[in-house]
């Protein structure tokens, strides 16, 4: 069992990584405000509990909240407790966040979706410590390191008036900006292999026979919007649907939604225009597809046009495999399956690459 008072393992060796590391590394030892900054899935939790873990706190406990995951009351119930009958329901004390993570620290994720009001509480203890329960009079204080994380501008948020600019300030004595995971190029595959081994182990495989060239290549070419936590749920989809096969896992499914049987959206009917539709007579005749002259072999007949499709779906996508499939109404792995059945699949790798 991991020692839940040790820094959580990172796994990344490209340079925009390292250098978050290094200034993470640097932040430990001071009992100032961080802010950590990051889109979706880059792993600002994760920051959080390295400068916790890395710190003279990391005996004491680290508190997390979620900011946008409650209403504004709960919120600040939440982050500072509240005396019994503060409110209807309230019908005894309840200690908040803060006073549980004295000693310690406290990570506020989300912290621009917070109100003005709970900004301006907030602001009072980052300047001086002291906080109030709700419904109590008593001033109370708490020795907490304050880790705050947005995946949106603060600085955006606070010209437009929606954020406190001196909480800004008070939040902002450092900074870090986290990469999105296109920006780790070289981690990719590194954290891929990671989270393909971890989930063989998971399921109980004997191994896991690694990436196809041309899986290797989806992983690059992908642009993780979900960062690092999409390419999780990506690989441990692919590594249980790939099971124990002995060949490397050939296709990467990105998308789980992808299906050629996809529910589509209905869309409302558009009003009619004023212009007169043109009478039927005026469309143009249906092409109908030439027939050959009988007799003939059905069977190679359907596989030369099978060939003819495949070669102009690939032609006119300049090769690009997962853009020749989606002109055929094919799934990635429809079209390989068609490449391979008629020996095409190399030429068309060859071509790609």
């Amino acid at each position: 069992m991991a020692n839940p008072h040790t820094p959580p393992k990172v796994i990344g060796e490209s340079n925009a990584f390292l250098e978050v590391l290094e200034q993470v590394s640097q932040m430990t030892q001071l009992n100032r405000p961080v802010l950590v900054i990051g889109e979706r899935g880059t792993g600002k939790e994760l920051i959080a509990e390295r400068l916790h873990y890395l710190s003279d706190r990391w005996s004491k406990s680290l508190i997390k909240m979620n900011c946008a995951a409650l209403n504004q009351e709960l919120l600040e119930s939440e982050l500072f407790g509240h005396e019994a009958g503060a409110f209807t329901g309230a019908s005894k004390l309840h200690k908040g966040r803060f006073e549980r993570a004295d000693g310690g620290t406290l990570f506020l994720d989300e912290v621009g979706t917070m109100s003005m009001r709970t900004q301006e509480k907030l602001l009072r203890f980052v300047e001086y410590g002291e906080y109030e329960r709700l419904g109590g009079s008593s001033t109370l204080t708490a020795d907490v390191r304050l880790v705050a994380a947005t995946n949106v501008d603060l600085p955006e948020l606070a010209d437009e008036g929606m954020f406190r600019h001196d909480l800004l300030d008070r939040l902002a004595f450092d900074v870090v900006t986290l990469p999105p995971l296109r920006a780790r190029h070289e981690d990719i595959l590194l954290l891929a292999e990671h989270y393909a081994l971890s989930m063989a182990k998971e399921l109980g495989l004997p191994f896991f026979s690694g990436f196809s060239p041309e899986a290797v290549a989806q992983l690059h070419n992908h642009p993780w919007p979900g960062n690092v936590r999409e390419l999780k749920n990506v690989i441990e989809r692919s590594v249980a649907r790939w099971g124990a096969e002995p060949e490397p896992i050939e296709e990467i499914q990105i998308d789980p939604f992808s299906s050629p049987y996809r529910l589509q959206r209905k869309t409302q009917p558009k009003i009619a225009h004023l212009t007169p539709t043109p009478p039927a007579t005026a469309k143009a005749p249906a092409v109908k597809p030439e027939l050959q002259n009988l007799p003939l072999d059905f069977k190679e007949e359907v596989e030369n046009f099978e060939k003819r499709l495949l070669d102009q779906a690939l032609k006119e996508a300049r090769f690009n495999q997962r853009k020749a499939a989606e002109l055929l109404g094919l799934s990635y792995h429809q079209l390989r399956g068609s490449l391979k059945k008629y020996s095409l699949a190399k030429e068309a790798d060859a071509q790609e690459n």
